[in-house]
């Protein structure tokens, strides 16, 4: 017989289970992300789309996850965990089955509506994953279930580009297709293994102005920081955009201080490490959500390998979080989470400092050193700073508090796109980029703009050098999550 949490569940089963369930999303989501960036130059030939397009089939995912996981996150704090994810899982593979059927008669916009449509199902299954997983694992045992889930995450971005480049080799749909039986079996999987464990709260009410203002707002804010880097349409429309997200957003602040029971419980923040915690999170985001879209054109550029090169050889990064992900994770149950996560920002910035030195003579010894440095602070970080999070709610606030840490992450690195884009790339002639993002190939034909783009991918990465250290004395200030320690919203 093993051993009962608290909650009942017995431990040694089905929190195995459950971490199983949720492996399985993560390693989809993960994969799909790095085979599709391998897939777009057949995609874009496929569909004859232009290369904003493709910009926007990247970024529609994370935009629409970003806007509507905190919304996700309050209803599973309602109605349980289990049904929801589910429910992700199947929209997702609903989404792929569209993203792989997409025509060339819509030049692409059909597929950045499919990706919208994952990007839903992504919310789901995101804001209830780090949920599912601290609800079925006892206390003390909680980081160790939060760091193996990373393994998958990790492991998809390695086996990603490798995936990518073989099924685009037969066909591009298939990165899209591949998904379809996986996203069946997961789904069928959750519905058969997962459980609600905690019993919620009877009679909750939903915040739905609350929840449309947020979701519209922020969704309006991504919307117009993102056509700042990347525009679409008329020159005033992300001002436009982001002066009535503006609007939006206090008068979601006004809606949340006045009912009962809000979408967004302002009232978490009060809890240092919850706060603290969360402000790691999002400034980790925003220093590091650049970092590999700009390995990626330097490595096609300065370096002058193919896509499928380019990402195989970003491997050093996932290598390094897959091996220290789980241990960390494991320690932070022991140990508490402040030291690990602030040494984790601490040697994240050490590699940030490092890449911002890079040029086409480095070699890729050194290249990878500063990656493994990057990948091993961002996995000793991550899990002991989720745990920190997920630990310092209680159950009822699990659904929200996950998604809230989402919803920051996201944020910081969209916020960091827009920041690292106009600093690297605005300078560089549209066909240069182009050609480089898509095929690789190399600058050595243009020393001029290749002068150019080291000199800005070395002002973007000392700018997210900066952030993470920032971040790390925003996670050291914070009080550490030893047992015992009152929960937030209690």
């Amino acid at each position: 017989m093993g051993n009962t949490s608290p909650n009942g569940v017995t431990s040694n089963g089905y929190e195995w289970m459950a971490l199983s369930v949720t492996t399985i999303g993560a390693l989809l989501a993960s994969v799909q992300g790095s085979a599709l960036i391998i897939g777009l130059p057949d995609i874009l030939a496929n569909l004859k789309a232009d290369f904003l397009t493709m910009i926007w089939v990247l970024l529609a995912y994370l935009l629409v996850t970003t806007a509507v996981v905190p919304v996700i996150g309050r209803l599973a704090d309602m109605f349980g965990r289990k049904n929801l994810y589910n429910a992700g899982f199947a929209i997702f593979t609903l989404g792929s089955l569209f993203a792989g059927l997409a025509q060339q008669h819509y030049h692409g916009w059909d597929l950045v509506l499919a990706r919208v449509i994952q990007g839903i199902g992504g919310a789901l299954l995101f804001a209830n994953s780090a949920a599912i997983v601290t609800d079925a694992f006892r206390h003390g045992r909680i980081g160790l279930g939060l760091g193996v889930n990373q393994i998958a995450s990790a492991a998809g971005f390695i086996l990603g580009p490798v995936v990518g480049g073989l099924l685009a080799a037969i066909n591009w749909r298939w990165i899209f297709l591949v998904n379809v039986p996986l996203g069946l079996v997961g789904t069928a999987w959750g519905i058969l293994r997962l459980r609600e464990p905690e019993k919620l709260p009877a009679g909750q009410h939903f915040d739905l102005w609350g929840s449309i203002t947020f979701t519209v707002g922020l969704g309006a804010l991504l919307l117009g920081l993102s056509l700042t880097a990347f525009p679409a349409g008329a020159p005033s429309l992300p001002f436009i955009l982001i002066g009535a997200a503006v609007l939006v957003l206090v008068l979601f602040v006004v809606i949340e201080t006045r009912v009962k029971e809000p979408m967004l419980d302002f009232g978490l923040f009060r809890h240092r490490l919850f706060s603290l915690a969360n402000l790691a999170g999002g400034l980790n985001g925003l220093a590091r959500g650049a970092v590999l879209f700009l390995l990626t054109f330097f490595l096609q550029g300065p370096y002058g390998k193919d896509p499928l090169q380019a990402g195989i050889l970003t491997a050093p990064f996932g290598l390094a979080f897959l091996a220290v992900g789980p241990f960390s994770g494991y320690l932070s149950d022991r140990h508490g989470s402040r030291g690990l996560a602030t040494a984790g920002l601490v040697v994240s910035s050490v590699g940030l400092l490092g890449l911002a030195t890079i040029s086409a003579a480095t070699s890729y010894a050194l290249l990878a050193l500063f990656m493994v440095l990057m990948g091993g602070g961002s996995g000793l970080f991550s899990s002991p700073n989720t745990n920190a999070i997920m630990s310092s709610v209680v159950p009822e606030r699990r659904g929200i508090a996950s998604a809230t840490n989402i919803m920051l992450n996201n944020t910081g690195q969209m916020f960091s796109i827009t920041i690292a884009f106009p600093l690297v790339l605005s300078r560089i002639p549209q066909a240069v980029m182009y050609r480089i993002f898509l095929y690789g190939g190399g600058m050595t034909a243009e020393p001029e703009v290749l002068r150019v783009f080291q000199a800005g991918l070395h002002t973007a990465f000392l700018v997210s050098f900066a952030v993470t250290i920032v971040a790390a004395a925003a996670s050291f200030l914070r009080p550490s999550n030893e047992p015992g320690e009152a929960a937030a919203g209690r």
